[in-house]
């Protein structure tokens, strides 16, 4: 059998970037059941309202929904399970730190395989506030509008 190679993304949770101004990010393995891997190999995973916390010197993914497996039988998971994340020591010590700090929280931003093993991209994130959103989104429209009107005129000078 041939062994996966790369990255295939799952999931990914974009409006964790846009609510969120991301610190630091690591990744960590996940503990998974059987069908539980079988519903992410179909691509089936949602991040919206996910987070993760430390619980007894251990890092936990919470409220993130990974559908049942259809074809699973009566051992089938349950889809918004508590699941425990793989990291290194050094690094659950920093996430501790960090999010005793008020204002801090860990998000997950996208969900994938790496060398055919589920993998979690975590972000120790800081909430914006509303006028931080509207500042983002403005700065992303006036870079949309610049590179338009660069496109445009290499497409007249192309042309002319």
């Amino acid at each position: 059998m041939v062994k996966e190679q790369g990255r295939k993304n799952i999931a990914q949770n974009r409006k964790a970037r846009h609510d969120y101004e991301i610190v630091d990010t690591y990744e960590a393995g996940m503990v998974l059941t059987g069908t539980e891997v079988k519903s992410l190999r179909q691509g089936r995973a949602s991040l919206v309202d996910g987070f993760a916390e430390v619980r007894d010197g251990e890092v936990w993914l919470l409220n993130v929904h990974i559908p049942e497996y259809t074809e699973g039988t009566w051992n089938n998971h349950t889809p918004r399970r508590p699941r425990k994340l793989l990291l290194h020591k050094l690094e659950i010590l920093k996430l501790i730190g960090k999010s005793k700090e008020t204002g801090f929280t860990m998000v997950p931003l996208s969900l994938y395989f790496k060398d055919g093993r589920a993998k979690v991209e975590l972000a120790l994130a800081r909430g914006k506030r509303e006028y931080d959103k509207r500042q983002t989104l403005m700065e992303k429209q006036a870079k949309r509008e610049a590179d338009r009107a660069v496109s445009a005129a290499r497409r007249r000078n192309r042309v002319g």
